[in-house]
């Protein structure tokens, strides 16, 4: 059978009271523009949910896009009818003959939201299935754990008539709830923490350290992989931060404080995202720091280091294993190309025994020994470059690398 529409559910947003209609607003923009490589497709929303003429089009492709929109929690595709018993029923019928394969046991599940239709949801399970089981005569109806199940959506403009309920990403529409800058490095966990921000309704730009010659121009070109990844989600453009950090990274190495300059470093980091976030008025910074996984993610060593910045500091995997953050990384496909090995300008320098619960105060008194060190973060906020990343050509690299300081 041929699918004629896709049902979409909202998720979070269902919960926003009086701010709900912003929310749907977004939501709607975002659902346009991904069906722009679906010309003859149409849309339209009812409360709670929003419908996709699919016209023509195969299902399975628009499904792809839009389960990967941040909002929607669920998707189906379904056969649309009158909302009268006897279209119901037949078309029921026929969704269960198109199926590849029929199911040993099934159930009926039918919701009457136009409460005028003249059958209550009890009555309508009974008549459907009463329909369809004559067909099948080795299927038997299990309510409790049914191979599947045949749903019915009975609204005033027509009944949707589906069985498949295909999970999308959730969380809120993007840029539903405010801006942040993500710290982007190379590695594995950053991307990951940026596709958490996003589901969450934040729109995102990010910053990236880089130590030329330090570093190459292969590990700068990767993180521009991994943040054209990011817009594929957004289906907006994103601006990426370069930020020149040699001057800062060898002024650190040569204090002659080995086990702190991790600390060090990351401090002026903060430093800089944050006055770069104060000029784009971005509400916070995003890390995909994870507790306990490296040296410098200590609790007492992420206590020192974030008082560097006064802006909130969001960390969506404080508390996910790292096998929790690859899985991640490979279903949002930014894996592949976080493990190619181009080094990061966190390796550089790094100390055999960097400090794992490292003191404010000493801290703060190596800081103001740095020669030169508030004007360098200066410069380096100033003459940044900014480098506009499109959702064209988003597709991640392929090969094998490291890990995310950030």
């Amino acid at each position: 059978m041929i699918y004629d529409q896709i049902v979409l559910r909202y998720g979070d947003l269902t919960m926003k009271g009086r701010n709900r209609n912003q929310f749907e607003s977004k939501m709607v923009r975002a659902v346009k523009h991904a069906l722009t490589p679906f010309p003859n497709t149409s849309y339209w929303k009812t409360y709670g949910r929003m419908y996709v003429q699919l016209n023509g089009h195969p299902h399975g492709p628009v499904i792809e896009r839009l389960k990967e929109l941040f909002g929607i929690v669920s998707v189906s595709p379904v056969v649309s009818t009158e909302p009268e018993l006897e279209a119901i029923r037949s078309t029921a019928l026929k969704l269960m003959h198109s199926l590849d394969h029929v199911p040993k046991t099934f159930k009926t599940n039918v919701r009457r939201a136009w409460k005028k239709f003249p059958h209550n949801s009890q009555e309508m399970n009974h008549l459907v299935a009463q329909h369809v089981l004559p067909a099948f005569p080795d299927m038997r109806v299990d309510v409790r754990n049914p191979e599947l199940e045949l749903r019915v959506d009975i609204q005033e403009e027509a009944a949707y008539i589906y069985w498949e309920v295909v999970p999308a990403a959730g969380g809120f529409p993007f840029g539903s709830n405010g801006r942040a800058l993500l710290l982007l490095s190379g590695g594995i966990d950053s991307p990951v923490a940026g596709w958490m921000a996003m589901r969450k309704g934040l729109e995102l730009e990010a910053i990236h350290f880089h130590s030329y010659p330090f570093t190459s121009e292969q590990a700068k070109d990767k993180v521009v992989s991994l943040a054209k990844r990011l817009t594929f989600f957004s289906g907006t453009r994103m601006r990426l931060h370069i930020i020149s950090f040699t001057d800062i990274q060898t002024t650190i190495a040569g204090c002659k404080q080995e086990h702190l300059t991790i600390t060090l470093m990351r401090r002026a980091m903060l430093r800089i995202a944050e006055g770069v976030a104060e000029e784009i008025k971005a509400g916070g910074l995003v890390t995909g720091e994870s507790l306990g996984q490296v040296a410098s993610q200590t609790l007492a060593s992420m206590n020192v280091i974030g008082r560097a910045a006064e802006l909130p500091l969001l960390k969506p995997l404080i508390m996910m294993d790292k096998n929790e953050i690859i899985q991640l990384a490979e279903r949002i496909g930014t894996y592949e190309t976080s493990i190619l090995p181009y080094e990061d300008c966190c390796t550089l320098f790094l100390p055999k025994s960097p400090s794992t619960n490292p003191n404010l105060k000493v801290v703060e008194r190596v800081e103001g020994n740095l020669p030169n060190m508030e004007e360098m973060i200066r410069r380096a906020i100033e003459e940044r470059e900014v480098i506009l990343v499109s959702p064209h050509d988003a597709s991640p690299q392929e090969q094998a690398g490291e890990e995310d300081w950030f």
